[in-house]
């Protein structure tokens, strides 16, 4: 059963240069655009890992100028205008974003507002000045070190200012896609465990979410499907061996299934639990991917009884059964119980993977209305099922 929308369109995406060993070529593509560069990276991951060493020595090979701003957590706003402050006019060719999706996210932010040298805070969605931007922005390469958000796909740069007056919202436009999304899975060998699992969540929280979505396409299914299959094939013996037993295979397929996710979330959009990850992540200290990992499950259990009231011969259905037959490997169950065991097969990876609740966040049931209140947008309206503010509320509780 396939759902057949005739009408639709495709955001941009990257020039995609994809397979182990990619890196290598960095230098080169950074050569493409000239003798300087500004390159956004973690604060740690890149030393620790040796990376570092072999990227600024072949930067120095090729006789690249290079400068370095180094992002330590979320990126906020008041980060962005800093390094654009110090960078404006000091001739930067191209930026490059080597790092998780915060580091990308940073890139995107930062490229953008180079040639201008303005705040920020002009563009920022809802909370900012609401001048159009126009463009262009210097010219980007992004490499993920990580499998998580997609951002090197995306043209959103999602920018955070934490705490009870917080917020996490989006400086986003065409302009802002990367010129190349670098994609070397062999980077994403030494990340700690913890970490794989919660962006490892994120990326199939963006690929349910997307395949689920009521803005989804035959163009959106197909690749959602592809890097949702991908995941299965990968992720939990990935997240669970020792690094240096971790397959090249199936870090390239937890690669491709993140990257995909960001291009189907650009063009089908997401649901419920992005929906309420933006203000989570605004008001607490809570990692976005453990945001999506905590909720997804208990998501889908509202959405699974909400549907069958809703729209019980709809196509909705139909996929959270397929994706259950695929995730829980029994494909003798009957239909009609199939995407229950899909809700069932999400807790035990929750629990498998001791992804933490949401009160181990500091969050309360009184912080509850706010949460549901900043949830209402795009997300939500997207999502499979229509949910009420009782129903929002319901799905927090369930993870307090």
């Amino acid at each position: 059963m396939i759902a057949f929308n005739p009408t639709f369109e495709l955001a941009s995406v990257p020039r995609i240069r994809f397979g182990s060993g990619r890196l290598e070529s960095l230098p080169e593509l950074i050569s493409d655009f000239g003798g300087s560069a500004l390159l956004v990276t973690g604060a740690q991951f890149l030393q620790r890992s040796g990376h570092w060493d072999r990227i600024s020595a072949a930067l120095t090979r090729h006789s690249i100028r290079w400068h370095r701003v180094q992002v330590s957590r979320e990126p906020s706003p008041e980060m962005i205008d800093e390094a654009v402050a110090a960078f404006h006019g000091r001739g930067i060719d191209v930026v490059v974003g080597i790092g998780g999706g915060s580091v990308l996210d940073a890139a995107k932010a930062i490229a953008g507002l180079l040639p201008f040298g303005n705040s920020v805070m002009d563009h920022l969605e809802g909370v900012g000045r609401g001048i159009a931007y126009r463009g262009p922005s210097t010219p980007l390469i992004a490499v993920p070190t990580t499998a998580g958000t997609g951002s090197e796909t995306t043209k959103n740069a999602v920018l955070s200012r934490p705490g009870k007056s917080g917020f996490k919202k989006s400086f986003r436009d065409d302009a802002l896609v990367a010129h190349t999304a670098l994609i070397d899975p062999s980077l994403l060998r030494d990340t700690p465990r913890e970490l794989m699992a919660a962006q490892g969540m994120d990326a199939f929280t963006q690929l349910l979410e997307s395949y689920l979505s009521r803005a989804a396409t035959p163009l959106t299914d197909a690749l959602a499907w592809s890097g949702i299959e991908a995941f299965s094939d990968a992720f939990m013996t990935t997240v669970e061996a020792e690094p240096v037993a971790r397959e090249e295979g199936a870090l390239a397929r937890l690669a491709y299934a993140s990257m995909i996710s960001g291009i189907t979330l650009a063009n089908a959009g997401l649901g419920s639990v992005h929906a309420l990850a933006g203000p989570l992540g605004g008001l607490f200290p809570i990692p976005h991917g453990v945001a999506c990992g905590t909720l997804l499950a208990e998501a889908t259990a509202i959405n699974l009884q909400l549907l069958r009231q809703q729209d019980p011969q709809g196509v909705a259905l139909w996929k959270y059964a397929r994706v259950a037959r695929l995730l829980a490997k029994t494909p003798g169950d009957a239909e009609a119980h199939l995407p229950d065991l899909l809700a069932a097969t999400l807790r035990a990876w929750i629990e498998r993977l001791a992804i933490p609740r949401l009160g181990q966040f500091g969050i309360l049931e009184a912080d509850l209305p706010a949460l549901v209140a900043g949830s209402r947008g795009a997300n939500l309206e997207r999502n499979p099922a229509s949910m009420s503010d009782r129903d929002v509320t319901e799905l927090l509780r369930r993870r307090l």
